[in-house]
């Protein structure tokens, strides 16, 4: 076990399991005996309590979230920074990581996709109006809950300066594929940096790939520099023009030329949500011509065929023109480039020719630093990091070519192999494999190992289920790498039975005679249900847990709670023109909306309330269309159809003339 898990922070936070290991800190799920309530602990590493950087990242996590307060960013409840141990306390959450998400659909609707952007555009416009700019938004940051509402997390890299630079090593790898082009570069960046950011994650959701992927993190880096990303709808055809201007808009490499705010974006994505044929005019920049722009491809297009054949002719011959001056350019260059390369190599070959042979000395064993200031060697060395435990660092271990194997010329290169602790292993792949064989691979790779016991009810006991940091990472050699190793399933277990909507004093009983114990701390909530009648717990019903595992209980408080009505409007589906939509309760004006019918099919207007009876007239371009009667105090049914009325295009006598069908309709 590790050395947190069943531990008590502070006299108030139990520590109960291990829910996630990330690059710098470990995440609990913990309960806190003063609130009554799980929360999330993260614990920076004991090997990072002494790295200023570190500990300024955990920090700052803390400040940028604490001046934050919005549903769609996680809650920060508490912190602690003391010398042996530094954490912060946030707000559970019982869900998966949209990277999760995306690699279990492959391919999200882009219904849903808007989704979810719009939810993390609302966090960002939240942030970015209190001055935090996050700069690491990608799906591994990303929470979705169950109910489907998002969650943004991590900001142990933002800052709240608008302008400030940042290289590379300041970021995690994993974060090299949502990167903005400014990011990877050093350079200048605010809050357009996260917008790009959200381009590359709809792109992903959009698309179920990454627009740019190499073998390494520096070739991602480059391509986001300089590499335009592959249209999404030639892999997703399914996906709305407008949509895909949408992503590659946001997605733009010059800051300047991206949406503006994070806001002007989100209200963009809400157009296409309501009427999915809706497109842009963005303007984008051509590289080639620094003072031209041009508008989206449709729009040049359509300006060059209004010249007709005589247009087309005439740029046919000067393109013709111009290939003949490029081409005889070329050849031009390339002459000139085959002369100088003969003249460097003659003139190298005279060179090497006058320098003598010797044989080559013995390197191994001696430091660098003397081999490198000894003016007797007059070789180019070429020095590569190695890493050997049992030599010293600094020491010469290898080389090539070998002492004394031939003879070469003073100004060769000479290939030293010197052994450097800074030098980069791999992590190996080690899950499933028994704790012996994962140490022994382990330590062949350069790396140390710390063995943790966990309860693992999916994996074997004695066999690796999780690994710290990633296999496949790269890690500076003789560093220590965590293997967690299951305990197998806990050694009794207790599966929760049904208490729901049965009285407080039945269900503490249930509980109690199956082996479970009650939270004395049972909080109450308003509910249509009689009073003291369980309508939630924590665990839920089947799950399995620990024989004397604790319970909570939330009964109802008797007061009716507020309700939220939908109501699903049907429109015309032959009208392919705009019209208003308003809708009236209890004759007061509520709202009104442009909609389509034809593309729209529906819309839904949303009521809240305890109690009591209202009626809901929707009107279309001024006309009654039709009339629904609310009553929030019925058990079910709660949403009548009492009216309809034909939609006319213009006023006539037949505006406001009832319809014959789809009369007392009812909606649930």
């Amino acid at each position: 076990m590790d050395k947190y898990t069943g531990k008590r922070l502070d006299a108030r936070y139990e520590i109960q399991e291990l829910i996630g290991v990330g690059g710098m800190a470990v995440v609990y799920r913990a309960y806190d005996v003063v609130e009554d309530k799980i929360v999330a602990i993260k614990i920076l590493k004991d090997e990072f309590l002494g790295n200023k950087e570190f500990i300024r990242r955990f920090k700052n996590e803390s400040k940028a979230i604490a001046v934050l307060s919005h549903p769609n960013i996680v809650k920060v409840y508490d912190v602690s920074f003391g010398t042996k141990i530094q954490y912060i306390v946030m707000e559970y959450i019982d869900g998966i990581t949209l990277k999760e998400y995306i690699s279990q659909q492959k391919i999200i609707g882009w219904k849903d996709a808007i989704y979810f952007v719009r939810q993390i555009l609302s966090a960002l416009m939240h942030a970015h109006g209190k001055g935090v700019i996050h700069r690491d938004i990608k799906p591994q940051n990303i929470m979705l809950l169950k109910d489907g509402t998002i969650k943004v997390t991590d900001f142990g890299i933002a800052r709240f300066s608008r302008n400030e630079t940042q290289t590379m090593t300041d970021r995690a790898i994993g974060s090299v594929h949502y990167i903005s082009p400014e990011q990877a570069k050093g350079g200048v960046i605010d809050e357009k940096a996260d917008i790009y950011s959200v381009g590359v994650m709809l792109y992903e959701m959009l698309t179920g790939r990454l627009p740019f992927e190499a073998d390494n993190a520096v070739s991602v880096a480059i391509m986001q520099m300089q590499a335009k990303p592959k249209p999404l709808r030639e892999i997703n055809p399914d996906i709305p023009e407008g949509l895909e201007q949408i992503t590659l808009h946001a997605m733009e490499k010059i800051p300047s030329s991206r949406y503006i705010s994070a806001e002007e974006m989100e209200k963009d994505i809400e157009k296409i949500q309501e009427n999915p044929e809706e497109k842009f005019n963005y303007k984008y920049f051509v590289d080639d011509n620094p003072t031209k722009y041009v508008d989206n491809i449709d729009g040049v297009d359509k300006i060059k065929s209004s010249y007709g054949d005589e247009y087309n002719l005439k740029e046919e011959n000067k393109k013709q023109v111009k290939s003949s001056f490029i081409a005889g350019g070329i050849a031009i260059a390339v002459g000139i480039f085959a002369m100088i390369f003969i003249f460097i190599t003659m003139f190298s070959s005279c060179g090497k020719n006058s320098s003598k042979d010797v044989d080559v000395p013995n390197f191994i064993g001696s430091k660098l630093s003397d081999i490198q200031n000894n003016p007797d060697y007059k070789f180019v060395w070429k020095v590569e990091s190695v890493y050997d435990s049992s030599k010293e660092e600094g020491i010469i271990i290898d080389q090539d070519p070998l002492p004394n194997s031939k003879k070469i010329k003073e100004g060769a290169t000479v290939t030293l192999k010197v052994n450097s602790s800074g030098v980069l292993s791999t992590v190996p792949n080690v899950k499933g494999l028994a704790e012996d064989i994962a140490k022994s691979k382990i330590s062949n790779a350069g790396l140390k190992s710390e063995v943790l016991m966990v309860i693992d009810s999916e994996t074997a006991k004695g066999i690796v289920c999780n690994v710290d940091p990633q296999e496949g990472s790269k890690v500076t050699s003789n560093s220590t790498v965590r293997i967690y190793v299951s305990k197998g399933p806990s050694e009794e277990k207790v599966t929760v039975p049904d208490v729901l909507n049965k009285s407080l004093t039945a269900a503490k009983n249930e509980l109690v005679s199956s082996g479970l114990k009650v939270s004395d701390n049972v909080t109450s909530e308003s509910s249509d249900k009689p009073k003291d009648t369980v309508i939630s717990m924590d665990p839920l019903p089947g799950v399995a847990v620990g024989k004397d595992s604790v319970v909570k209980l939330t009964v109802s408080s008797g007061v009716k709670r507020e309700k939220n009505l939908e109501i699903t409007v049907d429109l015309p589906s032959n009208v392919s023109h705009e019209v208003t939509l308003s809708y009236y309760i209890n004759g007061v004006l509520e709202d009104s909306k442009k909609v389509v019918p034809a593309y729209n099919g529906t819309y839904s207007l949303y009521l809240k309330g305890t109690t009591g009876k209202k009626t809901v007239n929707v009107n279309l371009d001024g006309m009654p269309y039709r009339v629904y009667d609310v009553d929030f105090d019925a058990s079910s049914n709660n949403v009548t159809r009492s009216k309809s009325y034909r939609y006319e295009e213009k006023f006539s006598s037949n505006s406001s003339k009832e319809s014959d069908d789809d009369e007392d309709d009812e909606y649930n």
